[in-house]
């Protein structure tokens, strides 16, 4: 079965469990992403790398996209390497959207 494009703002992939993300129904269309965290070096944040699969629009072959996203981590819980869902949350800061909902898998 093929996936919807991101670009025709289909839904994204799940890097997680490999299936389609969902919103969080219980408070509106909150948007959820998972990724690894590439750095910590700020005080409660994270920048989370996501990344997704696309299709190509002529070759129609799969392309590996990634882009950073900065996550809010009250507790400085997620280190470098660790696998993350970051969920669409109120501007906390210029360029802070998301905050770290849980952590799926710590880095070895």
């Amino acid at each position: 079965m093929e996936e919807p494009s991101p670009v025709s703002g289909g839904p994204r992939l799940d890097q997680d469990q490999g299936q389609v993300q969902k919103a969080d129904s219980s408070r509106g269309r909150r948007k959820e992403r998972v990724g690894m965290v590439v750095s910590d070096a700020q005080d409660k944040t994270v920048t989370v790398s996501v990344e997704t699969l696309v299709e190509h629009p002529l070759y129609k072959k799969r392309v590996r996209r990634s882009k950073k996203f900065l996550a809010h981590d009250e507790n400085n819980e997620a280190r470098v390497g660790d696998t993350v869902r970051i969920i669409e949350t109120r501007p906390l800061s210029r360029r802070k959207r998301w905050r770290v909902a849980r952590i799926i898998s710590r880095a070895e």
